[in-house]
This record gives C-alpha cells, sequence and structure tokens, in this order.
C-alpha cells in the first residue's frame, strides 16, 4: 500500500512538472514558410541562374537583388555575393519534403567559381540557420561574419531548446579547408553538425563598441548519424558559469579574445560582439545567439557529404 502511494505520488510530481512546462515556437521554426529567390550570376561565371533559398514569409523574387530579412527572424548560409561587381549565389540550405509538409536541411559542399569556363576557386560551405541578419551584397568574402548581424533582442529565459532532428555524419577523421584563396587541403580532425544557443546581456559605450556577459549556454555537437528523425530532441539550457561543471567541454566557453561574431550598434556600423565574462545565473539577457549548422569548423572548413536535417524549432519554458 505504501509503495503503491509513493508511485503515484512520484507519477503526479511528474506530469505535473511537466503541465507546468510551456512549449513556444520560434516564429518560421516550423519550416513550411520559404522564400525562393533566383539570382542571375555574372557573365563572367558562366551567366547561369542560381537558386536561394531563405526561411521567410512564402515569396518569390526573381530578380539579382539584396534580400534585406526585415521579414523574418532567420538568417542562413545562403547569400548574394557581388565582389567586385561580380554577382554569385550560394545555396547549402534548402527546404525538403517531409510528410505533408517541409523541413530543412542543411548540407555541407564544395562550391566551384568558373571563370571563363575553368574552375578557379573552391570553397567549402556548412549549411547554416541563426536567428539574426545578413547584410548583402557580401563584398569581404575573406570574413563571412562581417556580413552577419548576430543574435537577436530577447529578454526571457528559456529551459530549452526543442526540436526534430536527424543527421548524416562521416566517420573520418578529417576536414576540408578550402577558402577559395589558397589550394584545397585536408587536416586532422572530425567536423560535426551542431546547435547552440548562447544568451547574452549586451551593452554599448559610447564609442559604439559592443560587449556582453554570457547568461546560457547550451552547444550539442552531434559526432554520429542519426538516420531516424529524432522528434521533440530536446537541448537544455545551462545558465552561470558553467566551467566547473562537468558536461563543461572548452567549445562551450566565451568568445576568445577578439570576438568571432558581429553586430550592428546604434550607430549602424557593424562592430564585434566581445564577451568580457560570465554572468550570474538570475541575471536576464537582453539577446539571443541560436545557431543550427551542418559543421563545426570555422568558415571555409567542413567535410562535404555531411548533412543535418531540422524541423519544428521550438522553446522550452
Amino acid at each position: 500500500m505504501r509503495r503503491t502511494f509513493i508511485t503515484t505520488s512520484f507519477l503526479l510530481s511528474t506530469m505535473l512538472g511537466m503541465a507546468q512546462e510551456r512549449i513556444e515556437p520560434i516564429p518560421f521554426g516550423d519550416m513550411e514558410q520559404w522564400l525562393v529567390r533566383y539570382i542571375k550570376e555574372s557573365r563572367l561565371l558562366g551567366g547561369k541562374t542560381k537558386t536561394l533559398y531563405a526561411l521567410a514569409p512564402t515569396d518569390t523574387i526573381r530578380k539579382t537583388a539584396v534580400y534585406d530579412y526585415s521579414n523574418t527572424c532567420w538568417g542562413i548560409s545562403n547569400a548574394y555575393a557581388a565582389p567586385a561587381g561580380i554577382d554569385k549565389g550560394a545555396n547549402t540550405t534548402q527546404p525538403e519534403r517531409r510528410g505533408n509538409g517541409t523541413c530543412a536541411r542543411l548540407d555541407t559542399r564544395v562550391e566551384e567559381v568558373k571563370v571563363l569556363g575553368c574552375i578557379d576557386l573552391e570553397v567549402c560551405i556548412a549549411g547554416t540557420l541563426f536567428l539574426g541578419k545578413v547584410i548583402e551584397p557580401a563584398k569581404d568574402v575573406n570574413n563571412p561574419y562581417s556580413i552577419i548581424d548576430m543574435g537577436i533582442p530577447f529578454s526571457r529565459k528559456p529551459k530549452a531548446l526543442m526540436l526534430d532532428i536527424k543527421a548524416r555524419v562521416s566517420p573520418e577523421q578529417k576536414v576540408l579547408r578550402a577558402t577559395g584563396f589558397s589550394k584545397k587541403r585536408w587536416i586532422e580532425g572530425h567536423d560535426e553538425p551542431e546547435v547552440y544557443v548562447f544568451l547574452q546581456k549586451r551593452w554599448e559605450d559610447a564609442k559604439g563598441n559592443i560587449y556582453a556577459k554570457r547568461i546560457g549556454t547550451v552547444r550539442q555537437r552531434f559526432s554520429k548519424s542519426i538516420p531516424e528523425w529524432q522528434n521533440n530532441y530536446r537541448i537544455d539550457i545551462h545558465y552561470g558559469d558553467i566551467t566547473q561543471e562537468p558536461f563543461f567541454k572548452e567549445y562551450m566557453g566565451l568568445f576568445p579574445t577578439g570576438g568571432i561574431f558581429k553586430a550592428k550598434n546604434s550607430k549602424g556600423k557593424m562592430v564585434t560582439i566581445q564577451e568580457t565574462g560570465w554572468s550570474e545565473a538570475d541575471e536576464m539577457p537582453t539577446h539571443v545567439i541560436l545557431m543550427i549548422t551542418a559543421g563545426s569548423y570555422p568558415a571555409f572548413h567542413g567535410m562535404p557529404g555531411n548533412s543535418l536535417w531540422v524541423d519544428n524549432v521550438k522553446w522550452v519554458f
């Protein structure tokens, strides 16, 4: 009788805890709305028309022009570039049929740039979705982060990120480095799809510099293939300084000195986000960075053939 009472109490408390959680979809996170863009590349590159997708209200744009991402909270690795006035499009993230709807497929692949019929440049690009904006057209192809306004205003503290996910991950212990400006080569390593959330408290000084303290963190990499869909896959967010936690790995830490990501300041200028330290767990964030990507290495590195499929991206409160 006592055992039955304890078991019933445990089940009731568990159900109550689950009932108290609230699931909130991220806008466009159901992957059902896509903007289609047709970018005609320069004649110097062959003059072909490239199809680019954006996770945004359904529409079709049949002209070579910038897109300002004002109608969506999602940025994407697909971009229109115009270095030295040469129009070029790259597409590594696209919708794919799933049941009666669509999901997003993110691929790591090598983009070849042919000039006058010859392959002059080869660039490795990982398919990526993130909360933020792409500032088109890309002109500085040496630094792709220079055109990414990373993160969005966000003053809430979710418990977790939830999404449907599957993955194809090569077991090979090598990573391709292909920047387009030097000979491509393989280096030792293992490229893995990943999902991460960084909650930050940002502020700006009188000179327009942007600083931040890290409040919440999760960064999960997928080292093996996930051949079947894992629905409602949950990734818990951890608050405060996590460096002494048993799950902590170096790549979960603060941005390195000099920063990685940029954001647009109040003067309209893109500046580096400089993380200065860890914040207390009870602090309230001002911004969130969420990235879902087919590769965990820096730009122009990856394992071609790796893919990540995602759908139904939600917050858990």
